[in-house]
């Protein structure tokens, strides 16, 4: 005779990261507009009663989905930061920029920045999201790093700039203004 387990149930946290991962590849496939709850909850296998339960409103589950990129990004630039080849700024913040241009290798955590980034224009609950995300990101980077003012700036705004040159693909175009934007930096 067979012995059966009992069915053991995900808890709603469990159900609620199932989602923020199935929302992820949603909203970076279609964006913020672009994407419904109903989309969400099919790929994640539930109703989207069940979506509405654990996220009142699609607002509230692209700003989750925002917020958990965030935190990705924040714990691969802390690694980083442990691990750089020396404790000078210079040193600290070439190791996150290594880490940060892997990161966005991934280009579904790339996306959602650069959709975030567009749907905060015009969405404010997502404008919060994203100003407080890059609040907690520069203050973790200049606290990990020592550096000047300008040294972080220069970081986020290469930052910036490795988003444009990855999503326009300039990384695989030899031209003089693809190799003026790409001097100096590394990509994966």
């Amino acid at each position: 005779m067979k012995s059966e387990r009992p069915r053991q149930l995900s808890t709603a946290e469990e159900r609620r990261e199932t989602v923020l991962r199935t929302a992820i590849g949603a909203f970076a496939a279609r964006g913020y507009w672009g994407t419904t709850t109903t989309e969400v909850a099919k790929a994640a296998g539930i109703s989207q009663a069940y979506v509405y339960r654990l996220f009142p409103n699609k607002e509230l589950l692209f700003t989750a989905v925002v917020e958990h990129c965030f935190v990705q990004v924040r714990a691969a630039l802390e690694r980083a930061a442990a691990e750089a080849r020396g404790s000078s700024p210079e040193a600290v913040l070439e190791a996150m920029g290594d880490a940060y241009a892997l990161l966005i290798s991934d280009n579904d955590l790339m996306l959602i920045q650069l959709h975030a980034q567009a749907a905060a224009v015009s969405e404010p609950a997502v404008r919060e999201a994203v100003r407080q995300g890059y609040a907690r990101l520069v203050e973790y980077v200049r606290g990990a790093c020592g550096g000047t003012e300008a040294q972080v700036q220069e970081f986020f705004a290469l930052g910036m700039l490795c988003h444009l040159i990855v999503s326009v693909g300039a990384d695989g175009i030899d031209a003089p203004w693809t190799r003026t934007l790409s001097r100096g930096i590394k990509h994966y």
